[in-house]
């Protein structure tokens, strides 16, 4: 997983609440176990009309939102099912942070999971940072996860808070499997310990 350190990007507003999974992928999409190739049907019902061509007034479909790594939103983004499929579109689009009130807990939760990092800020904050990414390529948005704020491009340093485990499984670029195998020399030598004191059990490879 590709470590979250400082993010300096385009901005993309998205002024939408109760943003659920199904219209972050929808469910036809969900076939594939990879995490690839799901960027292009990110908020397909969104992005597209019937006949599959782009609706120009959506924001992703334009410049210079198609190369947007940060996403700003409104309350409860990630909501309904609980499918991984939802960061995993987002992350193949090229989003790596999502500004929101506040998140579904499974989302949330899948999120540090695939090296996305939410940042939970009051609405109103989200509401002037929606109109800094109005203004465009101009106005990108850093994102310092080492110091825990968000910068304006006037300036201005917004501080949020992360819990301290989460941010530093991003900042290490570390999910669940990788923190074991960072462990793996210690776990070897637990196994070695344990098959000399009580051989009779199964040997664990760790690896």
């Amino acid at each position: 997983m590709e470590a979250f350190t400082v993010l300096t990007g385009i901005a993309a507003p998205l002024p939408l609440a109760n943003v659920d999974t199904d219209k972050i992928i929808p469910a036809r999409f969900l076939k594939t176990i990879k995490r690839s190739g799901l960027g292009i049907n990110l908020f397909d019902t969104l992005r597209y009309d019937e006949a599959g061509g782009e609706r120009p007034d959506f924001v992703l479909n334009q410049e210079p939102y198609r190369r947007a790594q940060i996403l700003i939103a409104h309350e409860n983004f990630g909501c309904g099912s609980s499918r991984e499929h939802a960061p995993w579109a987002l992350l193949d689009f090229g989003i790596r942070c999502i500004i929101a009130p506040d998140f579904a807990d499974i989302f949330y939760n899948n999120c540090f999971k695939n090296g996305i990092l939410p940042v939970r800020l009051p609405r109103a904050v989200c509401d002037e940072l929606m109109q800094d990414a109005r203004l465009g390529g101009n106005a990108r948005m850093t994102v310092d996860l080492q110091a825990e704020v968000v910068v304006r491009p006037n300036g201005e340093r917004i501080p949020f808070e992360l819990d301290a485990h989460r941010r530093h499984m991003l900042l290490e670029g570390l999910d669940e499997i990788g923190q074991t195998l960072a462990r793996a020399a210690s776990i070897e030598q637990f196994e070695a310990e344990r098959q000399a004191n009580l051989p009779w059990l199964p040997k664990i490879a760790v690896g």
